[in-house]
């Protein structure tokens, strides 16, 4: 209820909106994902929907099949490995947002994104209103991590088949300490981020074995 009370102070109640978030900014490989979701209904609808951060993978998986059930419209977007190093996770993540945006079947007239940041979008098309933690401040901005996060989850499992040496049905493409490993044992592949810096000193090291 907290949760949605705060974000019908930022927006009108009349006004068709959706909550945006990402997951995977920090990830040495594999897309950043972003959600949009509408969630329309009232506040008992979504109990036990907050940041995906604060749930268990279980919990984030039952709700993501609720909100898929439940909502007005969801949307998703991504980034690749190559937009993220051509543009920099940021502006890569913004652009992941804008996408989740045009996926939406209804188009909003208002978008609550989480982070300062506004989606990257070729104009202003779609009003929005940034909001620091707003995973953990609004609803739709957390139902939005919820899918976020368990979509980049399923893509990194599926990657895991291609590239098993990663463990990233694991770890989700983010470094641990399985993963450098790895990456200090076979190098990088062509899913991981070649601008970040530990995939850098990885690529750096196989060239010197190389010579």
């Amino acid at each position: 209820m907290d949760l949605w009370e705060y974000e019908q102070q930022l927006v009108h109640t009349t006004v068709n909106y959706a909550g945006v978030d990402e997951a995977g900014r920090g990830a040495l490989a594999g897309p950043v994902v972003a959600a949009a979701v509408i969630i329309g209904g009232r506040a008992e609808d979504w109990v036990g929907v907050s940041d995906s951060k604060a749930l268990s993978k279980k919990q984030r998986e039952k709700l993501s099949e609720h909100i898929w059930s439940k909502a007005v419209a969801v949307g998703i977007g991504m980034a690749q490995p190559n937009e993220i190093d051509e543009l920099n996770i940021l502006h890569a993540s913004r652009l992941a947002m804008a996408r989740a945006l045009y996926d939406l079947k209804m188009p909003p007239k208002l978008a609550l994104v989480d982070g300062p940041y506004p989606p990257l979008f070729p104009s202003d098309q779609i009003e929005s209103i940034p909001v620091i933690d707003g995973d953990a401040k609004c609803l739709s901005v957390a139902a939005a991590s919820i899918i976020a996060k368990v979509e980049r989850d399923k893509i990194m499992a599926e990657l895991h088949t291609e590239y098993p040496q990663y463990g990233f049905h694991k770890n989700a493409g983010y470094p641990t300490s399985e993963h450098l490993a790895a990456l200090d044992e076979v190098g990088p592949s062509v899913t991981h981020r070649q601008s970040y810096r530990p995939v850098q000193r990885a690529s750096q090291a196989r060239l010197d074995l190389t010579w």
